[in-house]
C-alpha cells in the first residue's frame, strides 16, 4: 500500500519544446506541453499513451537526462534541472531506469558480472553495503562482487551460472532480468520502466510483469511503469495518467480509469490492446 502523502515524484507545469527549423523559419515544436503529476513513495503510476505522446520525454526529464523548458520537476524535493553534482550522485542512486529493448541496454562485450555489478563501479564499492566500512582487496574483493552479484541475480529469478556468460547467450526475457537486476543494484527508490516488456512475446512479458510485482512488495519500491498498453498498465498501477499529444488528458484510480474512462481518447486505448495474460 502506498503512502498517499508523501510525494516522492513531483511534476509541476512541465513542458518540453524543441526548436525546428523549415526552410528559413525556425517552428516550436512541444513534446510535452504542461504536465503536472505526483508519484506516492510505493506506489505505481501508470503512464499510457501512443507512440509520440510524450511519455518517455517527461520520464527522461524525471530522470534528469533533459531539462524542461518550463515548469519544475522534483524528485525526494530535490530538482534535477538545478541540482548540485552531490545531489545528482545521490539521485542517480535513488532512481534508475529500466529500457524498452533488453538487447541494446546491455553491452554485448561485457559477462554478465559486469554488467550487474557496474553501478557499484561508477558510484563506489560502499553502495552495495547497508552500513559504510572497509572495502575489501584482491581476491576478496571480487569474491564479495560476485556473491553480491549472484544475489541480485537470484531475485530476479537467474542462476549464478549466468554471471560468467554474455548477453547473446540468453533469451530475451533473461536479459531484461539482468537489466532489472542492475537496476536493483543500488538499491534505488524509485524504478521507471519504460516500455519494459513491448519487445518481449506475450507469455513472457508477463513473466516480467509479475517479477516486477514480486520485487516491488519485497523492497517497498516506487514505479513509474510507462506503456501504450492500457490493460497492462491497469494490471501492475495503484494510478494511471494517459497521454496524448503531450498534454494528460485523463488521470485517476487505475480501477476508475479503466472500468470508466472518461476521454474518447482513453476509451479507444482500451479497446486497441487485449489483456495481458497474467
Amino acid at each position: 500500500m502506498y503512502h498517499q502523502f508523501m510525494a516522492l515524484v513531483e511534476v509541476e507545469g512541465v513542458s518540453k519544446w524543441y526548436a525546428r527549423r523549415t526552410g528559413l523559419t525556425t517552428q516550436r515544436q512541444t513534446v510535452v506541453e504542461d504536465v503536472s503529476l505526483e508519484i506516492a513513495v510505493g506506489e505505481t503510476l501508470g503512464l499510457v499513451g501512443e507512440s509520440g505522446s510524450g511519455k518517455t520525454t517527461l520520464a527522461r526529464m524525471i530522470l534528469g537526462l533533459a531539462t524542461p523548458s518550463s515548469g519544475r520537476v522534483r524528485v525526494d524535493r530535490i530538482d534535477p534541472a538545478r541540482a548540485s553534482r552531490s545531489e545528482l550522485k545521490r539521485l542517480r542512486r535513488q532512481m534508475q531506469p529500466v529500457f524498452q529493448d533488453p538487447y541494446a541496454a546491455l553491452n554485448p562485450r561485457m559477462k554478465v558480472l559486469e554488467i550487474v555489478t557496474e553501478p557499484w563501479a561508477i558510484h563506489g564499492f560502499d553502495a552495495m553495503r547497508e552500513t559504510p566500512s572497509p572495502e575489501p582487496r584482491g581476491e576478496n574483493k571480487r569474491a564479495v562482487l560476485k556473491s553480491r552479484a549472484a544475489a541480485l541475480l537470484a531475485q530476479v529469478g537467474m542462476d549464478e551460472s549466468a554471471l560468467d556468460r554474455h548477453p547473446h547467450e540468453f533469451s530475451g526475457g533473461q536479459r531484461q532480468r539482468i537489466n532489472i537486476a542492475r537496476a536493483l543494484a543500488l538499491r534505488p527508490q524509485l524504478l521507471i520502466l519504460d516500455e519494459p516488456v513491448s519487445a518481449l512475446d506475450v507469455s513472457v512479458g508477463a513473466q516480467i510483469v509479475n517479477l516486477l510485482r514480486r520485487l516491488q512488495r519485497e523492497h517497498g519500491l516506487t514505479y513509474l511503469f510507462i506503456s501504450h498498453s492500457l490493460p497492462l498498465v491497469r494490471y501492475l498501477s495503484t494510478r494511471i495518467a494517459v497521454m496524448e499529444h503531450g498534454r494528460l488528458v485523463e488521470t485517476g484510480d487505475a480501477d476508475d480509469v479503466c472500468g470508466h474512462p472518461q476521454k474518447t481518447y482513453t476509451r479507444q486505448l482500451l479497446a486497441a490492446t487485449p489483456e495481458l495474460p497474467v
